[in-house]
């Protein structure tokens, strides 16, 4: 979809690997933002880095929350209902949202999960209709950039992936659903390996913004 015109490009960048910058997830998602970066030229880009790795869990009073029909009239500072809303405002301010992740167990780390379990909220990102889960947040372009140790996708695919399925329905319940995954597959398998990997991700990143420009 075409990303918004304004003074800058806004994009919220979620670091979801304990090894932070040091990861290979990290290490791509920087080769989208120069993707990004060239995409919107003079407008130029305004980032923000969230490290999701020290992002507490939910708690009772959230979950007691969302099983009520109304929302709470007051949250506390501190609590996981105000961190949502927090978390909730940054991500709707966001033109671009871009996601650096591994996979962990064929599936998202649990850092990113509890994200996930902070902006997936009745009432605020979604609503419950006859025909299931409504989004009501504005769609935009989502990057996610993904590093695993073995690879699951193509004719040399050895693991499942849960990953892909997931993030899909998860920000499509919110109303996100322009996803762009790149991957670096198979960095456990020796150095050679994890090259040719680095160049076949990147090839796939410039190739997507050479179309999308």
């Amino acid at each position: 979809m075409p990303l918004q015109d304004t003074a800058s490009l806004r994009v919220l960048r979620l670091i979801c690997s304990p090894r932070g910058s040091d990861s290979e997830s990290y290490r791509l998602s920087q080769q989208i933002l120069d993707g990004l970066a060239s995409q919107a030229g003079e407008r130029g880009l305004e980032l923000t880095d969230l490290d999701l790795n020290d992002l507490p869990h939910v708690d009772h009073d959230y979950a007691a929350a969302l099983a009520s029909p109304v929302e709470p009239e007051r949250m506390h500072p501190g609590s996981a209902l105000h961190r949502s809303d927090t978390l909730i405002r940054q991500l709707e301010a966001a033109d671009v949202l871009l996601i650096a992740t591994p996979m962990h167990n064929y599936t998202v780390p649990s850092a990113l999960k509890v994200w996930i379990d902070h902006i997936v909220r009745i009432r605020i990102t979604f609503i419950g209709t006859p025909q299931g889960k409504q989004g009501v947040l504005r769609d935009r372009p989502v990057h996610v950039a993904i590093a695993s140790g073995g690879p699951f996708s193509g004719e040399n695919a050895r693991q499942p992936d849960f990953l892909r399925p997931y993030l899909k329905a998860a920000l499509g319940t919110v109303g996100l659903h322009d996803l762009h995954f790149f991957a670096v597959e198979g960095t456990a398998r020796g150095d050679a390996a994890l090259e040719a990997a680095r160049e076949r991700a990147g090839v796939a990143v410039g190739e997507f913004f050479a179309m999308t420009r």
